[in-house]
């Protein structure tokens, strides 16, 4: 697993298996954020960087979406660091195995019941910035996705948002997306936020990804036949 620092508060953590795989560790100054879980295997080299890193204890871990590629490591980190793990509470029924995923034939169970806990709000219903960041509901891939923006450093982790290739935003891996033309509509969600810097599980960093993004929203469109009144 290669770690990599991405900006003041945030780490990559990457392994290559079949496809590229990113997790990241958000820094405060009292704790550590795991955004994204990984695959099972992940579970060791994930806690030895967090203690080497000596930046205090793992407080939470919080979910961009249930895919078993994304919470594989949960169960085995929260049983050695009892920390608790937050979703969008639309993503919660999915990976509980209460309800099978869109275009899935049955449900699946990939996080236990009652682990996962919904993702806190403000009193205006919004959802609740922590450790500096921001979690946006970013629907598409699947139904409860989510990206979170840390506006401090300007990176936004975008999970299966989108993947990469040659620097630039691709589309999510169409097997797995619920529906692409909910998420083609949900990547509008950089002209908002202009980040500096965008990471993806599934391919490399994209930088300044807005400035790629009508040329993003053209060719997946076109390969989806989707109509231009869906994202305009």
């Amino acid at each position: 697993m290669k770690a990599e620092q991405i900006s003041e508060h945030v780490w990559s953590l990457s392994t290559w298996l079949v496809i590229p795989l990113r997790v990241w560790v958000v820094v405060e100054p009292d704790g550590v954020t795991l955004v994204d879980a990984g695959i099972p295997f992940l579970t060791k080299g994930i806690l030895s960087f967090i203690d080497q890193l000596g930046a205090g204890p793992l407080k939470q871990i919080v979910l961009t979406h249930g895919h078993s590629d994304h919470v594989g490591a949960v169960k085995r980190i929260v049983e050695a660091r009892k920390t608790p793990v937050f979703a969008h509470e639309i993503e919660i029924p999915y990976l509980e195995g209460k309800e099978p995923y869109p275009r899935r034939k049955k449900a699946e169970m990939t996080v236990t019941p009652g682990v996962v806990q919904p993702l806190r709000k403000t009193a205006e219903g919004e959802l609740e910035t922590t450790a500096g960041l921001t979690p946006y509901h970013t629907p598409g891939h699947s139904p409860g996705h989510v990206v979170y923006y840390h506006e401090a450093d300007g990176v936004l982790l975008a999970g299966d948002l989108f993947t990469s290739k040659a620097g630039k935003l691709n589309r999510p891996m169409p097997m797995f997306t619920a529906d692409m033309a909910e998420a083609l509509k949900s990547s509008l969600i950089l002209r908002e936020l202009q980040p500096a810097h965008l990471e993806v599980c599934h391919g490399k960093p994209v930088k300044r990804p807005a400035e790629h993004l009508d040329e993003y929203l053209q060719t997946t469109a076109r390969a989806h036949a989707i109509p231009e009144s869906v994202w305009q």
